[in-house]
Formats: structure tokens, C-alpha cells, sequence
């Protein structure tokens, strides 16, 4: 099974997000966090967060970029609590009991965008309010198989 870490290639996340993720915890899209936005709360490093920002499981900050890896069952199962009780603190679910069967459909759509992925593939997410409500697109960009001419120093002998 496969789900997503974030990953940071610089220190720009700190800067566009109110609350970064941290590199290496787990991710879920987080389009529910948006779910009752309107165009004025798309200002400034909320609106960054909601055009291309994924959700930390452990900080519930958000990251620009995810990498696809393995996860066992135990770690979701575990991820699946966790979610369930930011449900109940932030969300005001009734009980980690009524917001469970959620949190396990938030991380089944993680789980199902990253299946057919390899390890290391990088996702993006990209996000637009419309009449209906948050629109999700994903954008997928493939670890390219490492080549020794990618790390190799060419020179050539002083004469």
C-alpha cells in the first residue's frame, strides 16, 4: 500500500504557509478544510494554502510537494485515529467513533491517488473554488531513473 510524505526542496514552505508540514509526515489532500470557503478568505498564505497546499498528518500544516512511498497497515490504521480526532477537535465531530468512517475515506482517496505510482513519484495538488464547491486536480511528476551521467564530473587531464 502507498501513501504520501512531504517533501521540502528548499525552505520556501516556511515562508507561503502559515503552518509548514514537516518533511517526511504523512499526507492527505485536505480539500475538506476548504469546504466552506468563500472568494474572500483566498487572501494571502490562506489562499496559498488552498491553491496548492497538502495537509500534514502531524502538524496539519500544509507542503507544496508529496513523494509516493510505501506505508504499512498499522501506520494507517494509526493515521486513521489521528484524523479522526482532529475531526473531533477542530471540526466538532461528535466522537472519534462518528468521524472515523471519514477519516478512512480521506486516506482511501490518498491511498488510491498514490497506487499506481512509484515510490518517489512526486504529486502536486492544485485547487479551485467554483459554484459547486472545491475543485481538486493533481499533477503528477515521475522520479526519472538515475543516470551516472546525472552525477558524474566530466573534466578531462590537464596537458
Amino acid at each position: 500500500m502507498k501513501l504520501a510524505r512531504a517533501i521540502h526542496f528548499d525552505d520556501s514552505d516556511t515562508r507561503i504557509f502559515h503552518s509548514p508540514a514537516r518533511t517526511g509526515e504523512w499526507c492527505i489532500s485536505g480539500g475538506f478544510e476548504f469546504s466552506d470557503w468563500t472568494g474572500a478568505d483566498l487572501t494571502g498564505k490562506a489562499r496559498q494554502a488552498f491553491a496548492n497546499g497538502w495537509l500534514g498528518l502531524d502538524t496539519f500544516g500544509r507542503v507544496t510537494f508529496v513523494a509516493v512511498t510505501t506505508i504499512e497497515q498499522a501506520e494507517l490504521d494509526a493515521l486513521t485515529i489521528a484524523l479522526a480526532g482532529h475531526f473531533t477537535t477542530l471540526y466538532g465531530a461528535p466522537s472519534i467513533d462518528a468521524a472515523l468512517p471519514v477519516a478512512r475515506d480521506e486516506l482511501a482517496h490518498m491511498t488510491d491517488l498514490c497506487a499506481d505510482h512509484a515510490p518517489n513519484t512526486l504529486l502536486t495538488v492544485a485547487r479551485d473554488l467554483t459554484g459547486a464547491g472545491v475543485r481538486e486536480s493533481f499533477r503528477v511528476i515521475e522520479a526519472p531513473e538515475a543516470d551516472i551521467a546525472q552525477l558524474a564530473i566530466h573534466a578531462t587531464p590537464d596537458e
